[in-house]
């Protein structure tokens, strides 16, 4: 019996628990197939309804102007970008996982690097809309690009604000074309099971004509690995420029160098504990247990694990810069951070941040999937605590005369969880009607599809003499 180096095929298959390459073809087509079940109408319904809660917010303060919001002087950015940052944030897992994971070769990606890339594009959605409605007359919102005008009038290309549109709006187009690159294999399996003229004839133009030949999965598998490479230098650079709209200017506990890797981990953090929280109700939802397995959920807990523990250093590196530079405004920030009247919101960042992650050393905890979804509930609220401190700061400014308690409106409140309703209207709809796992990839990993499977057995599987085959194809 000869043992393949990389591969121990009498051990029980780690990453996907089934040998049968029609079952998980099956596990994630059903979905799409079958009819929608009452939970899944609910919940769209419910994300319809928050939608057009937030579409009427939004006309409502196009209407009004921004005297609606909670903003004030020196709080002039208030909720909106609060929630911005947030949302960016949290469409950062989504590239991780699938570039980087995918060039530095991490097998157990495959399981959700699907979910997570749409993750992504829905956040970037719902963190694009805060700016744009920001800027209070958003009939000349097309300033912002630098394209010629009436007024002759050119963006101020050394505001990081401006940054901001490039950063966003390229992550934007690339996680778009990253997503749907990964696509059109699965799509051509839907278009292939598709039951009528209409699903298979739309099926059929996104799929581009694959057909699975040798030549397509070269070209696809070219293409794909060029995405990834542009994309992973974008998950780091996007949140960097993001982190430079506070760190470029002269605000105390704004003004410093650790802000770019002290947000993009923030961003990891956070981005990872969404994913999961979504994963876990997913799994249960849709059946997807035999493919989406503890070991990638224990997997994204060490992830978390090791990104809050950044953030954690990151927090009190910001109080010890604060205390060394000897510089009264700086520490006079960080003092009524943590004992002023917003004390209360930088003790639930720490808690949530700092002390909720740590938890993770313990593989009981790592290994429960009703603790983890809570845990990862309380991160998410305290990283948009984290922001919320760091943008209030503005409360206790340079001017005494000026400092006043920073209040959202319900205004602000009611935009904010309207959101929600346009992240979930989408991610319902692409749960629903497109392949949640990447299917060819999950096969990828099973060890029907190593050429050296048969060799481990007596009487080897049916599908063993085209497992490659069967791996990559429908």
């Amino acid at each position: 019996m000869i043992i393949h180096s990389d591969y121990d095929p009498t051990k029980r298959p780690v990453l996907v628990e089934t040998e049968d390459f029609h079952e998980v073809t099956d596990i994630i087509t059903l979905p799409a197939e079958a009819k929608p079940t009452a939970t899944w109408v609910l919940l769209l319904l419910a994300s319809l309804s928050l939608l057009s809660l937030m579409a009427g917010l939004i006309g409502y303060l196009f209407w009004e102007g921004t005297g609606v919001w909670g903003v004030n002087v020196p709080v002039a950015w208030g909720w909106a970008i609060v929630n911005f940052v947030w949302w960016i944030g949290i469409g950062h897992a989504g590239t991780l996982i699938s570039a980087i994971l995918f060039l530095f070769r991490q097998r157990w990606r495959t399981a959700i690097n699907r979910f997570s890339e749409a993750m992504t594009i829905f956040a970037v959605m719902c963190a694009g809309i805060f700016p744009a409605i920001h800027v209070g007359r958003i009939w000349v919102i097309y300033y912002v690009f630098p394209i010629p005008n009436q007024m002759a009038v050119w963006p101020n290309f050394r505001s990081p604000l401006l940054w901001d549109v490039f950063a966003v709006s390229t992550y934007f187009t690339v996680s778009v074309l990253f997503w749907y690159m990964g696509l059109i294999p699965d799509l051509a399996t839907f278009r292939d099971r598709a039951t009528t003229k209409v699903r298979k004839f739309v099926l059929a133009v996104f799929a581009l004509g694959w057909r699975g030949s040798a030549r397509h999965w070269q070209n696809y598998e070219r293409a794909y690995l060029i995405l990834a490479a542009i994309s992973t230098p974008l998950v780091l650079s996007v949140h960097s420029i993001v982190s430079f709209d506070f760190a470029a200017s002269k605000v105390p506990g704004w003004h410093t160098t650790i802000f770019p890797p002290y947000f993009v981990a923030g961003a990891v953090f956070s981005g990872f504990a969404l994913v999961e929280t979504l994963l876990i109700v997913a799994r249960q939802v849709f059946g997807l247990k035999k493919v989406v397995r503890m070991h990638h959920l224990e997997n994204m807990n060490k992830f978390m694990l090791l990104t809050g523990s950044l953030v954690g250093y990151a927090y009190f590196m910001e109080l010890f810069i604060a205390w060394y530079s000897g510089s009264i405004y700086e520490r006079f920030a960080f003092y009524t951070r943590a004992l002023g009247e917003y004390g209360w919101a930088y003790f639930i960042m720490m808690s949530c941040n700092v002390i909720t992650p740590q938890f993770f050393w313990f593989k009981k905890i790592r290994t429960n999937i009703p603790i983890m979804f809570v845990m990862t509930i309380f991160m998410n609220i305290g990283m948009w605590f984290e922001r919320f401190v760091i943008v209030i700061s503005l409360h206790a400014d340079f001017l005494p005369s000026s400092w006043g308690y920073y209040r959202p409106t319900w205004v602000d409140i009611w935009t904010y969880v309207g959101t929600f309703g346009l992240f979930g209207t989408f991610f319902l709809l692409f749960l629903k009607y497109l392949p949640q796992l990447a299917i060819a990839e999950v096969k990828g990993v099973m060890p029907v599809a190593s050429p050296h499977y048969g060799e481990h057995h007596d009487t080897p599987p049916a599908a063993m003499g085209t497992a490659g085959a069967k791996a990559r194809g429908h």
